[in-house]
């Protein structure tokens, strides 16, 4: 097995992503899966995402994963690397690459996403490999999902040590907590109270109502999606005192290709809103919540007020539909245009 120490911090953006890499598989076009003998290959994980968008937005983001040490997993560390991502906290190890499967949708037939993650690198990394304080130095946020809660023991302990020692170091936590029932399995009965313990450590959260009622055994029967939010946040900043920010998307579908997203984030003081986005003709949403949360992000680590921080978030999120692959590719200048809607003319 081999690691290197993380690079020296460049300023005090640095953000350090911890989660599991995968390879993607998905049909040419829209076909199903396997309909021709062809899977076009790339690579993406929630965490990652979020940290080749940070790069690409010019902070210094780190990753923290384990790979194969083969050629599948040294080809996405310079995927990483590609975009501008500190690989420095990556290991290498014998062993397999967690991989998902994306059938995109069409018309009426939703996108299908089939995993096959078990017993990856990742998943088997035992929690003490990890040099928290070493690969923490300098970070102003740590950001990680509850996916790493989901996939086993070795990488819950690992996150939770993470939630840990950045909390001892003063580094704020942001945590996605995106459920995947698929993912939990037969350990769903752990979910709530591992979520609450991360949800314990963090600073920013990115959840829903629906999110907050899993953790806390709760109910929200607002008559709609932004009072259903206020009030799950009002629960969990009263039960989390760490807790300042809980962010979501709320999404509307017309069908698979048309959309409607708005962003919502609620401090302790005010709930925010932005506009209603029509997303037509989508061409790729895996990964628009990771572009949310890293314009968010972005937002903070520029000191933007609350609402130009929401509202570039949800022009991230926006601008990832039309980007094929897990990682919005665009730049700070993209979501500002989209923002002041300058138009769909050429930009010569």
């Amino acid at each position: 097995m081999m690691s290197n120490a993380p690079q020296q911090a460049r300023g005090e953006s640095r953000v350090v992503c911890f989660g599991e890499l995968l390879l993607r598989l998905s049909p040419p076009g829209q076909e199903l899966l396997l309909q021709s003998p062809h899977l076009e290959a790339r690579f993406g994980g929630a965490e990652a995402n979020v940290a080749a968008s940070l790069a690409i937005l010019g902070h210094h983001s780190a990753m923290v994963s384990a790979l194969p040490d083969n050629a599948i997993g040294h080809a996405c560390a310079a995927e990483l690397r590609r975009h501008g991502v500190d690989t420095s906290g990556l290991r290498f190890a014998d062993g397999r690459m967690g991989v998902y499967f994306i059938a995109p949708g069409a018309m009426q037939r939703p996108t299908e996403v089939v995993y096959d993650r078990a017993g990856s690198v990742f998943a088997c990394t035992a929690a003490a490999v990890h040099d928290w304080p070493r690969l923490l130095d300098g970070a102003r946020w740590l950001h990680l999902s509850g996916i790493n809660l989901a996939l086993g023991d070795a990488s819950a302990q690992s996150a939770l040590a993470a939630v840990r020692a950045a909390r001892a170091a003063g580094v704020s936590v942001s945590f996605d907590c995106n459920y995947r029932s698929k993912l939990w399995g037969e350990r769903a009965a752990q979910a709530p109270a591992l979520l609450r313990e991360v949800l314990a450590e963090a600073e920013l959260v990115f959840g829903n109502e629906r999110d907050i009622a899993l953790i806390l055994d709760a109910t929200f029967d607002q008559d709609d999606a932004p009072q259903r939010f206020h009030a799950a946040a009002e629960l969990a900043f009263a039960t989390f005192p760490h807790l300042r920010l809980m962010a979501a998307t709320d999404r509307r579908h017309l069908d698979v290709d048309t959309h409607d997203l708005s962003g919502l984030l609620a401090t302790r003081e005010q709930v925010l809103t932005t506009r209603t986005h029509r997303l037509a003709r989508i061409v790729d949403r895996i990964g628009g919540g990771d572009a949310f949360a890293a314009g968010l992000l972005h937002g903070l680590l520029r000191d933007m007020a609350g609402q130009d921080a929401l509202d570039f978030a949800i022009a991230a999120a926006c601008l990832k539909h039309s980007v094929l692959g897990d990682v919005n590719l665009l730049r700070e200048a993209d979501m500002f245009a989209l923002l002041a809607q300058e138009g769909f003319e050429v930009r010569r």
